[in-house]
């Protein structure tokens, strides 16, 4: 039987509920569960180990949380292909398949092996300062790099070698198509379907009504230059980890190849993830009860 690791967000009100009907539906199965001290203490029946040992011994992970958890339980993994199973016990959860209540039917698939896995690219950053690595990130997401003050930016940006432009701005977001829903949408990025192989570059609040958001092949390698900063920048992956930044300091950025696997339960919808999320209506004249407006002014 498959050992069930568990990385839970604890703050979360329903974490311990949560915990304890996995606890329950994997005892009726013989499904071993396992998780670190933290989550471990929400349920007698989940095993406490420590992180070497969950992802040694885990074959499937169980990511209780929104998506925040989700990008955890990713960068807990550093590569490994152990597949990601999440539940969603947060907010908005793109990345989190499953519901809540349909957590019984989903320990049943996985204990069956009657489950999807979805392929999710990665990008890696290596951050150069006088030509030296002084830093490296996976981001599941986005790599940010942005002002750390209400000053603007000067940010050097190539691709494959070829120099694309110079921007003025407060930074610049390089997501991947798990990342397209998140802040790359918010600064006017396009969403990229799941097995789309390119990352979105998209600017934030350039100073320029002519930049747009530049999809790009997932195989180029992306240069991103510091220039006058004019005070403190900050890089970030998946808004979780990061480093500052100087001018003159460079941002390589490629696809892994490692990806991330996130289980699903056959049946999944992408797209109507998005259309429960994003409130996706369709035309209004497509919805019930619609009605022309009466044209304006008044007859005889």
């Amino acid at each position: 039987m498959k050992t069930l690791g568990i990385i839970a967000n604890t703050k979360k009100s329903r974490a311990a509920d949560v915990v304890g009907k996995i606890a329950s539906k994997a005892r009726a199965l013989g499904m071993p569960l396992i998780a670190e001290r933290d989550t471990a203490a929400l349920s007698g029946d989940v095993e406490e180990v420590s992180r070497e040992a969950l992802l040694d011994r885990a074959d499937v992970i169980a990511a209780l949380g929104g998506d925040g958890t989700m990008l955890r339980a990713s960068r807990v993994l550093d590569g490994r292909d152990t597949p990601v199973m999440g539940v969603n016990i947060g907010s908005l959860g793109f990345l989190t398949s499953i519901a809540e209540d349909g957590l019984d039917h989903a320990l049943e698939s996985l204990a069956v092996g009657d489950i999807d896995l979805r392929h999710w690219a990665v990008a890696e950053a290596v951050v150069l300062s006088g030509g030296k690595e002084v830093g490296y990130y996976r981001a599941l997401n986005d790599v940010v790099v942005r002002a750390g003050s209400s000053r603007v930016v000067t940010l050097d940006l190539a691709v494959d070698g070829d120099h694309v432009t110079s921007y003025v701005c407060d930074g610049l977001i390089v997501s991947t198509p798990a990342g397209s829903t998140g802040y790359s949408l918010a600064a006017g990025g396009p969403i990229l379907a799941p097995k789309v192989e390119a990352f979105v570059i998209s600017l934030i609040c350039p100073h320029t009504l002519s930049s747009r958001p530049l999809v790009v092949p997932d195989k180029s390698e992306i240069l991103i230059t510091v220039g006058d900063s004019g005070g403190a920048l900050l890089l970030t992956a998946d808004g979780q980890v990061g480093q500052s930044l100087e001018q003159g300091d460079c941002i390589k950025i490629c696809r892994s190849k490692q990806d991330v696997r996130f289980l699903l339960i056959p049946g999944h919808s992408y797209f109507s993830v998005l259309r429960e999320k994003l409130y996706w209506r369709g035309s209004a004249r497509l919805q019930p009860g619609w009605e022309p407006l009466a044209p304006a002014g008044g007859g005889g």
